[in-house]
């Protein structure tokens, strides 16, 4: 970059222009889908949200709840999953809110995650892999894996494919990945799986991980056809969340400035998860990708490429069918 932070951020009429203009955008924003304007129950179903403890994923959650369906909240961190659970209990009423703890970059923890979950569900209607990250450090997991490719795609994958026939048997189902329109700037080479041939410039990785999951998206909704469970994935739009966590306080400086005005916050990134889960006009739909404002539109040409669908998804279960 050829300027500095402070001659940015110091600047009056950069400053001004864009709380005028921000406050603009800000009041003009809306959704084409509003949740609260769906009425469809979810009383005696069950729903999985992983990353539910914030963000986004903590509002697909809330609104699962006040639905009056069975939440689980599948977390990594305990304390901060056990305070969403109170705040989703009582918000939404419904005590039938649970936490369960899962690192999705552990394949081990993926599994025990989903051994509980099957020795105390009979049912389960709902799968949302919402969580993710951006900007992890370079590395790899006890698996063998880069951990962006483990915490945003393989464990993810992983876990559906262990819940996968308790979601056949809830039949009508749903399962809904949260991938982004960053997708669009992704790559795919296997060697990425294992921390090789990667450039760690901003989202670079973060970008080949969610074309991954369109792609995953796109072959499981083939492999799917005839038992009414679907699969559809979705950009959530650019969202006020801690997806940035990870990089220098510089970046999120600036993202959470320029954010604030312009950009989504969690609970309007929630909308297109939400619209995919439970509306009426999503029913029966699959292999899909929605837009943040829960359009149906077109991912890019690679992820729709089918033979690279089989491809990455082979590769996945050649990854996870040592465990």
């Amino acid at each position: 970059m050829t300027w500095e932070l402070n001659d940015v951020v110091c600047n009056p009429v950069w400053l001004v222009s864009t709380v005028i203009l921000g406050l603009v955008v800000r009041s003009q924003r809306r959704g084409s889908w509003d949740p609260r304007a769906c009425k469809v129950e979810l009383k005696g179903k069950t729903a999985i949200v992983t990353g539910a403890n914030t963000g986004i994923g903590k509002f697909i959650a809330l609104d699962f709840a006040r639905r009056g369906a069975r939440v689980i909240l599948a977390c990594r961190n305990e304390a901060r999953g056990n305070a969403a659970l109170r705040e989703i209990r009582e918000l939404s009423g419904n005590a039938d809110v649970h936490l369960r703890l899962v690192d999705l970059s552990s394949l081990k923890s993926v599994q025990e995650f989903a051994a509980t979950i099957l020795g105390e569900e009979k049912q389960l209607h709902i799968l949302v892999n919402n969580a993710g990250a951006s900007g992890l450090p370079q590395g790899l997991t006890a698996d063998g894996l880069e951990i962006s490719f483990a915490t945003n795609h393989v464990g993810p994958f992983l876990l559906t494919n262990l819940l996968l026939d308790l979601l056949k048997s809830s039949a009508p189902a749903r399962i809904v990945n949260v991938s982004s329109a960053n997708h669009q700037r992704g790559q795919v080479d296997l060697s990425h799986f294992h921390g090789k041939n990667l450039s760690y410039r901003t989202d670079v990785v973060y970008n080949h991980t969610k074309l991954h999951n369109v792609l995953w998206t796109n072959e499981l909704a083939r492999r799917l056809k005839g038992t009414d469970v679907t699969a559809n994935s979705l950009h959530p739009g650019i969202v006020m969340t801690e997806v940035m966590r990870h990089y220098s306080w510089k970046l999120r400086f600036i993202f959470n400035l320029i954010g604030f005005f312009f950009f989504k916050t969690a609970e309007e990134g929630a909308a297109s998860t939400i619209y995919c889960a439970v509306s009426e006009e999503t029913e029966g739909i699959s292999g899909k990708y929605f837009d943040s404002d829960c359009a149906l539109v077109l991912p890019s040409p690679t992820a729709r490429d089918p033979a690279l669908a089989v491809k990455s998804f082979e590769y996945c279960e050649k990854l996870t069918s040592k465990l």
